[in-house]
């Protein structure tokens, strides 16, 4: 947690320039890199030289990781079982960004505002296409208790320093004109964004593979040995890897893979849903969301000693409705919102896809008369008291962790692995990584 006697000032703020020296980017690579580029597949069995480094997980965190890593010139081996961006980093709605910096920035502003910033970088510096723009967002107000609610939100974020601002239906419609006049309100974020969630992930792993590190996929880790001198030998279906020092990027399956380890790492797996129109001409122009869920949860978070706070069911019953949404460049209007613990299932349930439409449709109408073109699911980490876990795991010589993002990975990944490389490069946990320390929740497995 930061400091809170230590007000950050702007020039303060964390420095996340590029080293352009190392990067051997090609100017112009644009939509090329980021959409198309996918890293070498090793197929035959085979021992592969020693890695410095080596990341699991092919997700935003990981490639992050990789990408920072290898920029201040560590060796940087990265291993994914599919294809870049193929679980959750490449199936959410694509929203990033927070209410600012505040005045005391603590882990959530640090994560979130930096993850902006280096999302600039690879797009603005780096000329990859990731479709980030700075949209804001709207968060609809259905009833006078969330009215409240969301007004004494809007008064702590100024008094704060962040940003927020309650707007009549009116005022809303005025900047997003299918919103819905007959609710109570809606509260403007405006430094919220949004981005293509493949072509950024597949862009953090190009610009890492282009700053020295080897990013290698279809490689499915199956086995974890700690070795007698020291340092790690991962086992693949198709390869043997040996590193020095290990980092756990793999999202929601944390739990399995720190089992190879001997080690109980609280994340689990929580599934969300979405579903997408066809492509239309650009009709909403923000990021949508709802102040149904936020309220609930500040009444109640439904969490206990198995279960994360800030789900919308407890076991097969559902507690609340939630919301976020879009429209992407490609024309498809996308919305989406439960959180379920259901295991590894990543099936859509049809009644769930129909209560989140019914949702969307109170505060977009637009979207009640389109019909469903395609529906997915994928996989979130919550930990179980809702933090993220990043940082060294002290159980274990040389391993680290980047993970526990719950529902906010995609938005928070980049700054979560620059903050995770910074730990590694120097040695020295980074200030605002104390309520993330993994030591206050792994332990020994049983």
């Amino acid at each position: 947690m930061a400091d809170q006697d230590q007000k950050l000032c702007p020039e303060l703020r964390p420095k996340l320039s590029v080293n352009i020296g190392r990067r051997r980017v090609i100017t112009g690579m644009g939509t090329l890199a980021a959409a198309s580029w996918l890293p070498h597949s090793i197929r035959a069995q085979s021992i592969m030289p020693e890695a410095e480094i080596l990341i699991i997980g092919g997700g935003i965190a990981g490639a992050s990781t990789a990408f920072h890593l290898a920029q201040q010139g560590r060796n940087v081996t990265l291993l994914e079982r599919g294809e870049i961006a193929s679980e959750a980093s490449g199936q959410n709605m694509g929203g990033l960004g927070g209410s600012g910096w505040g005045n005391m920035p603590g882990l959530q502003s640090y994560l979130t505002m930096g993850s902006v910033e280096i999302f600039k970088q690879l797009q603005n510096d780096m000329g990859y296409d990731m479709e980030f723009r700075l949209s804001g967002s709207l968060t609809a107000i259905h009833t006078e208790e969330q009215y409240e609610f969301i007004q004494d939100r809007v008064l702590s974020l100024r008094s704060n320093g962040y940003d927020g601002e309650l707007l009549t239906p009116s005022e809303a419609r005025a900047i997003e004109p299918e919103l819905n006049l007959n609710l109570l309100g809606y509260m403007y974020t405006p430094r919220r964004g949004q981005a293509d969630p493949v072509k950024s992930t597949r862009a953090f792993a190009h610009a890492a593979e282009n700053a020295g590190a080897s990013i290698n996929t279809g490689q499915n880790v199956i086995a974890i040995t700690v070795r007698g001198n020291g340092g790690y030998s991962i086992q693949t279906d198709t390869a043997e890897y040996n590193c020095q020092t290990l980092v756990l990027a793999t999202g929601a399956w944390c739990g399995p893979v720190g089992q190879m380890l001997g080690l109980n790492i609280p994340i689990v797996p929580i599934r969300g849903q979405m579903w997408a129109t066809e492509s239309l001409p650009p009709r909403i122009f923000h990021s949508i969301s709802s102040a149904s869920s936020s309220y609930a949860w500040s009444q109640d978070n439904g969490s206990d000693d198995s279960t994360p706070p800030n789900l919308t069911h407890k076991g097969d019953l559902r507690i609340t409705r939630h919301l976020y949404g879009r429209q992407r460049k490609n024309g498809e209007i996308i919305f989406g919102g439960a959180r379920q613990d259901l295991g590894y299932n990543k099936n859509p349930d049809p009644v769930g896809i129909k209560i989140n439409r019914g949702h969307a449709s109170e505060v977009v109408p637009l979207v009640a008369d389109l019909p469903i073109a395609r529906t997915w699911a994928g996989l979130m980490p919550f930990s179980l008291d809702g933090s993220p876990i990043i940082g060294k795991i002290p159980l274990r010589d040389k391993l680290y962790i980047v993970s526990g993002l719950s529902s906010s990975g995609f938005g928070r990944g980049p700054m979560a692995g620059k903050l995770g490389a910074d730990y590694i490069h120097t040695g020295h946990m980074p200030h605002v990584l104390g309520e993330s320390d993994p030591a206050r929740c792994i332990t020994e497995a049983e």
